[in-house]
């Protein structure tokens, strides 16, 4: 049986980056189904390292297992067995209940108020350890899927694309660095030629698709989506406002690539532009904003084992009914409606 290939475009969000898990566990179980190239940014870059290596390793068995691995390392086991007393509560409930909390609350206000960089000998990124343990090797060969990693330079504010060999245990921390949070990540740089600073690849790129418009690439992108397109009330709290800033801006610049994919599609098909001067891109979305709606901001930053499990689930529902309805789009046509999207 010949195997449909995709790109898969990998979202930032934090935790809940743990909803592309559950996603990416279910393609990467469909035989029908290679995954070709992959451009991930924050938690989507982890993601991305994840199944790189698993599938340059082995093969799709690695890859699963090594999603499982990653998001046990973001959790903790201990914290993904509080699922069975928190089993009658819903992750929205769980979430908001961490939210109004007195300890995130005193950790939310520390800080707006202090830097990284108030900490001096002290700090430490926690994703080291986990980004440490990565098998580099195989994230940076040649086997397996084309690899893309997007962050954000501070010094230009441009986003910067880390491509296979490239990439390093710092430029996925990069691809991860909140500037609220974590000092920034300094890389060397062969596009600029000196050390560099990066910021979370989300305020650029979130994550870039114009790198999977290679040439030797599938023409069909399945962008797994973790930051809600809308939001149907109006954020209040401040916590809450941020919250819908963040994620408005963390959307632009994929709405902005998916915009313009849409505007060659329609020159290509009002004969503007002559097929084959241009790629058709197949676009397609893995999301569930109802969910992503009833969570809050705590979630993201503050890991829970019961709320990631919750997730991953939710991920992995959503990509089988992608899968299940949109099949035999892939490779075909798009899957969503572009033009509804912007209008």
């Amino acid at each position: 049986m010949t195997r449909k290939k995709i790109n898969v475009a990998l979202q930032g969000g934090g935790a809940h980056g743990a909803f592309t898990w559950g996603a990416l566990d279910v393609l990467l179980a469909d035989d029908r189904i290679e995954i070709a190239g992959v451009s991930g940014t924050s938690a989507g870059a982890l993601n991305g390292a994840a199944i790189k290596a698993g599938l340059a390793l082995g093969g799709e068995t690695d890859a699963r297992a090594n999603l499982d691995w990653l998001w046990d390392q973001v959790a903790g086991v201990q914290d993904m067995r509080m699922a069975t007393w928190m089993a009658p509560f819903g992750p929205a409930q769980v979430s908001q209940a961490l939210e109004y909390s007195l300890p995130y609350a005193i950790g939310d206000a520390v800080g707006r108020m202090v830097s990284p960089y108030s900490f001096g000998p002290f700090y430490r990124n926690p994703l080291t350890d986990i980004v440490s343990k990565f098998n580099m090797e195989k994230v940076c060969c040649d086997d397996g899927p084309q690899l893309f990693i997007n962050a954000t330079r501070v010094r230009n504010g441009k986003l910067r694309v880390f491509r296979q060999a490239e990439v390093t245990p710092d430029v996925i921390m990069a691809s991860a660095c909140l500037p609220t949070l974590f000092q920034a990540v300094v890389v060397h740089d062969d596009e600029t030629g000196q050390e560099e600073e990066f910021w979370d690849g989300g305020y650029t790129g979130n994550p870039a698709l114009f790198p999977l418009f290679d040439t030797s690439l599938p023409d069909d992108i399945v962008v797994i989506n973790i930051n809600p397109l809308e939001r149907e009330h109006l954020p209040r709290t401040p916590q809450q406002i941020q919250n819908r800033i963040n994620e408005i801006s963390f959307n632009s610049s994929l709405l902005r690539e998916m915009r313009a994919i849409s505007f060659v599609k329609r020159l290509i098909d009002e004969g503007t532009i002559e097929e084959g001067q241009m790629r058709r891109i197949n676009m397609h979305m893995i999301a569930d904003d109802a969910l992503m709606n009833d969570l809050s901001v705590a979630t993201k930053v503050v890991p829970n084992g019961f709320v990631m499990g919750r997730l991953r689930d939710a991920g992995a529902r959503a990509a089988q009914q992608f899968l299940d309805t949109h099949f035999d789009r892939v490779g075909t046509c798009d899957s969503i409606n572009l033009r509804d999207m912007f209008s």
